[in-house]
């Protein structure tokens, strides 16, 4: 049997465009650190973690993206990552991605739902 978790995040309003935030969610007895990250009107989340060493890619809370704001940018290797969908386009591991957790906007806050099983 399983039932849906609700996580709010945010407020939309804390979210500007080309900005991104660290959250860390316990689930199931276990911690998911996530990166949010805001493109216009759209809201990506992706689980905080580099594809090639599996470090964590802020160098400080909530510094996420290039000095230009177009990609996601991992603080050990410089890896840069789309915004929209997590694909690295530079570094060590180009063509690999970002693994995406699905997000919404609901009541104008970014909520994450999970499944959780029992």
């Amino acid at each position: 049997m399983s039932r849906e978790t609700c996580f709010r995040l945010c407020p939309l309003t804390s979210l500007p465009d080309r900005s991104a935030r660290g959250f860390s969610i316990h689930r199931q007895g276990t911690e998911l650190d996530l990166l949010v990250v805001r493109e216009g009107p759209r809201i990506h989340a992706y689980v905080n973690s580099c594809p090639h060493t599996g470090a964590t890619l802020d160098w400080v809370p909530h510094q996420f993206l290039d000095a230009e704001g177009k990609h996601i940018q991992c603080a050990t290797h410089g890896a840069l990552f789309r915004l929209r969908d997590g694909y690295c386009v530079f570094g060590p591991c180009a063509g690999q991605s970002l693994t995406p957790v699905p997000v919404e906007v609901v009541d104008e806050d970014v909520v994450i739902r999970t499944v959780v099983k029992r």
